[in-house]
């Protein structure tokens, strides 16, 4: 037989309660998981949108594949919402790709921009830099060619003055108040 202080060597050890708790515990320290963001980590490098462009260039094509596959769908379908969840997406295709255009144009405006003041600088002029509404009119030149060209001028203006028309008419006082 097993003498009796080995089998109660299994129980778990009392601690005494009388005992002071220390004032600082000493806890294991946790190694905290540092998270970064590339937008502002000097690890990520500086953007440059050309470079970002040129790398990601592959993109545009996986984008059209898809369209073109939606399209396929969208002919296919006979279910009502599920056709109308497919306009949906390709609309915000179609309005994605236009801006990319548009944000692609305004940067090579921007450049070209640039070039010339670094031209005239060179030749010994001194340079003169456009003011945001400075090229906010040359921009609104451009869109009205655009739309002259594309002959949806009279369209775009047709509504321009129907909006402004219902702006001055809130503006005015009702006949109530007089």
């Amino acid at each position: 037989k097993a003498p009796v202080t080995q089998m109660l060597s299994f129980r778990p050890l009392e601690m005494s309660a009388k005992k002071p708790v220390p004032f600082l515990r000493r806890v294991v320290p946790v190694t905290k998981k540092v998270q970064r963001d590339p937008r502002f980590d000097d690890l990520s490098g500086e953007y440059n949108p050309e470079i970002f462009l040129k790398t990601y260039s592959f993109l545009d094509g996986i984008k059209k594949r898809e369209k073109e596959m939606i399209q396929k769908q969208l002919k296919k379908c006979r279910n009502v919402e599920q056709k109308e969840k497919l306009q949906q997406l390709l609309r915000r295709m179609t309005q994605q790709e236009e801006e990319q255009k548009k944000r692609q144009k305004w940067r090579e405006r921007e450049l070209s921009l640039k070039r010339q003041q670094r031209e005239l600088a060179q030749q010994g002029k001194k340079p003169f830099f456009l003011k945001k509404s400075e090229k906010r009119k040359l921009e609104l030149a451009d869109k009205y060619a655009e739309l002259k060209r594309s002959g949806k001028l009279e369209g775009f203006l047709n509504k321009k003055r129907k909006r402004n028309a219902i702006k001055d008419k809130r503006r005015l006082p009702s006949q109530k108040s007089l």
